[in-house]
């Protein structure tokens, strides 16, 4: 059984700012040509699930435009962690010491002190990934790179971290395609 996750476009955010659950714009043309590179990826006649954030359900719509025999749903278990009071900031400009205690207590401590803590996203993503499994077929995810890494953990069976080297970290290009296999 095969999960492909797909990283949503490039958005208009510079580069170092913090915008996990903030709804970025994606310009149109940077969608498409990341739909052009992962549609033929795609098995066919499948369902895409898709955040609600409209960086993926911009790309999962043009992807359906490219790939008539495909569909989509939402699903707001596979949106991107949410990040508090950092979101839309830079992150050199948060400060070090909100930044150091949240890696101390990776596991529970809320990020940008009203977001969610690491825990709640790996629970709530765990709840996405136990339902394709549960699903018994392929699926495909238009999803987050916070989305994708934690899916990589739940895969090796992981459900929780307590620190912060426990994350992954390999980088993950935008419109990337990323196949978990069980």
């Amino acid at each position: 059984m095969k999960l492909l996750l797909v990283r949503h476009a490039r958005t208009t955010a510079v580069d170092g700012f913090c915008y996990g659950r903030t709804d970025m714009p994606v310009l149109p043309e940077v969608t498409r040509a990341a739909a052009e590179r992962v549609a033929p990826q795609l098995p066919m006649n499948g369902m895409l699930t898709c955040s609600p954030l409209s960086r993926c359900a911009e790309l999962a719509r043009t992807l359906v435009e490219l790939r008539p025999d495909l569909r989509v749903q939402t699903d707001p278990r596979i949106a991107e962690m949410d990040l508090g009071e950092w979101e839309e900031r830079l992150w050199s400009e948060i400060d070090p010491r909100e930044l150091d205690a949240w890696t101390r207590d990776f596991a529970d401590m809320r990020a940008g002190r009203s977001g969610e803590s690491t825990r709640q996203f790996l629970l709530r993503v765990g709840e996405a990934f136990d339902a394709w499994r549960a699903g018994g077929r392929d699926a495909v995810w238009v999803t987050h790179a916070g989305v994708i890494r934690a899916a990589w953990l739940l895969r090796g069976g992981i459900r929780a971290i307590e620190r912060a080297d426990q994350w992954p970290v390999h980088p993950i290009a935008f419109g990337e395609c990323v196949t978990i296999e069980l």
